[in-house]
């Protein structure tokens, strides 16, 4: 801040000043002389005024010169250098304030660099593409190793060794087809596989407010599941999430088309229908590879508009006071399952997030963001006849005939049954000092309803992705720009799972992140 008896009034205050004299001072011998002295002070603020817009236009201009040199300046000499560049754009990150409170060092917001195909139309710039690429690694060990750990860091992009892991790197695409729609894409890599990550059309120019997406994308349930892995606030994705959608998260092929109430504050009513059958990315729905607890697979592909995905989401966000926002969200899912032809899923949640900044800020610092989000899964599991097909494979030869799937892995008769797992994930992240935050978040699942554990109902307690668990996970984070950012975190799990050795686990993440290029902003 700047100290007051270095401040300067402005031409409306001396105004103001001026008038309450003229108007409400008493009648003395002196008031002509005061009111002469005013005028003198007023006149000389406007004119420092004045000179100091005609200082910033100068150098607005010459920014502008260095930027772009005019075209008498020869091609080869008129480009700046990449320094010079990035100079600049360090310069106006300078003065340019953050966009949002969760993203406070601007980190996957969008970016300011020029985007590759990007022309101005008088004072706008259109973007067709915008390009980039992130890159996550973490560092780190665990009190358990192997399979184990794994089981504890059961996202697909979590850090779940000991020693280095690339998380993956992100390559984003993003732009305008036409003033109807846009497009965006990404793909991840790991250190031994390639995939499209999402693929989708968004409409610009639908009537009545509505907005449909179409592609490849991750379904809109709840804050953690439509977002990808370098916008989450911590390293790892949470438990509950995993157990929900799997690893992976929930994505799918379809469509989603929203509808934005005119309400004075924002609120938008999303229906949503998808795939139901793409195995590991639909898990709790139609899935090869074996049904929830440990059920079998009998039915893995969609055949008729029953068994597809179903989405609702009911989201509204508003202003608490002018530092404090807040957003509500309630979701819902229901699709047919894998373990029988009338085998049903139905998936609910609610989120909250409140965000947190002072209007007197120094580039978004400090702040604080609380978000929580509970959910609850009802899996009806159909019953099963050893020996049938569809039991997930495993089967061996009698005297050359073969036998039927799933007769060795499923050697009992299995009951019906419906099958509940509920939890929630809440964390606070509090910007102290710029560039520093530190957070924690507690998480929490558990359910009802036995599994299958080698061909035979267990106690879920034993099933890593059923079984009572929580967890606690302290978090420092630093911001050495907008584009990277570095994290230690903490994770104490308690697991039944783990059993009978011990309950407890301990591990310790180091995670780097480093994005280059313009990125698609993200979402509230």
């Amino acid at each position: 801040m700047i100290p007051s008896q270095h401040r300067r009034r402005s031409p409306f205050a001396a105004l103001a000043l001026l008038a309450g004299v003229a108007v409400g001072a008493p009648a003395r011998a002196d008031t002509a002389a005061e009111l002469e002295t005013l005028k003198r002070q007023m006149q000389q603020l406007i004119e420092q005024n004045a000179e100091q817009q005609q200082q910033i236009q100068q150098l607005q201009q010459r920014l502008e010169r260095v930027a772009a040199p005019t075209a008498a300046v020869p091609a080869a000499a008129a480009a700046p250098t990449p320094n010079a560049e990035q100079a600049i754009d360090r310069a106006l990150a300078e003065v340019r304030p953050p966009t949002d409170v969760a993203d406070p060092g601007g980190l996957g917001a969008a970016s300011t660099r020029p985007s590759l195909l990007s022309t101005r139309i008088g004072g706008a710039e259109l973007r067709l593409i915008d390009v980039s690429f992130d890159i996550l690694t973490a560092a780190g060990s665990s009190t358990v190793g192997g399979q184990t750990l794994r089981d504890l860091q059961g996202g697909a992009h979590d850090p779940n060794r000991r020693g280095f892991t690339l998380q993956q790197g992100e390559l984003s695409l993003a732009g305008a087809v036409d003033p109807y729609f846009l497009g965006e894409a990404h793909v991840v890599f790991t250190d031994s596989s390639i995939e499209l990550e999402e693929a989708f059309f968004t409409t610009m120019a639908l009537p009545y407010d509505l907005q449909l997406r179409g592609g490849y994308y991750f379904v809109n349930f709840g804050r953690i599941n439509p977002t990808h892995p370098h916008a989450w606030t911590y390293l790892d994705q949470p438990v509950i999430n995993t157990r929900m959608f799997g690893g992976e998260g929930l994505r799918s092929v379809g469509g989603e088309l929203s509808w934005l109430a005119p309400l004075p504050w924002f609120s938008e009513v999303t229906g949503g229908i998808a795939n139901g059958d793409q195995d590991d990315l639909t898990v709790s729905f139609l899935n090869a590879e074996g049904g929830i607890g440990g059920r079998p697979a009998v039915k893995t592909e969609v055949t008729d508009l029953g068994d597809l995905l179903y989405l609702t989401r009911f989201a509204n966000a508003w202003d608490v006071s002018p530092e404090v926002s807040t957003l509500l969200g309630v979701s819902g899912l229901y699709g047919q399952n894998s373990t029988g032809p009338g085998a049903s899923t139905f998936i609910y949640g609610a989120d909250l997030t409140m965000k947190w900044r002072p209007l007197n800020n120094f580039r978004g610092w400090p702040f604080l963001v609380w978000q929580t989000e509970v959910m609850k899964r009802d899996y009806t599991a159909d019953w099963f006849v050893a020996g049938t097909e569809g039991g997930g494979g495993g089967g061996h030869n009698h005297g050359g005939e073969p036998e039927p799937e799933g007769e060795n892995e499923f050697p009992n008769n299995l009951p019906g049954a419906i099958l509940r797992d509920y939890g929630f994930y809440s964390y606070l992240l509090w910007g102290f000092a710029h560039p520093w935050a530190a957070g924690m978040r507690l998480e929490y699942a558990t359910g009802d309803g036995k599994s299958v554990i080698d061909g035979a109902l267990a106690s879920r307690q034993l099933d890593p992705l059923r079984g009572d668990r929580w967890r606690v996970s302290p978090m420092l984070v630093y911001h050495p720009s907008e584009f990277s950012r570095i994290r230690l975190q903490y994770n104490y799990d308690n697991a039944t799972f783990l059993q009978p050795d011990n309950e407890n686990a301990s591990s310790v993440w180091l995670g780097v992140e480093v994005l280059y290029g313009t990125h698609p902003a993200h979402k509230y």
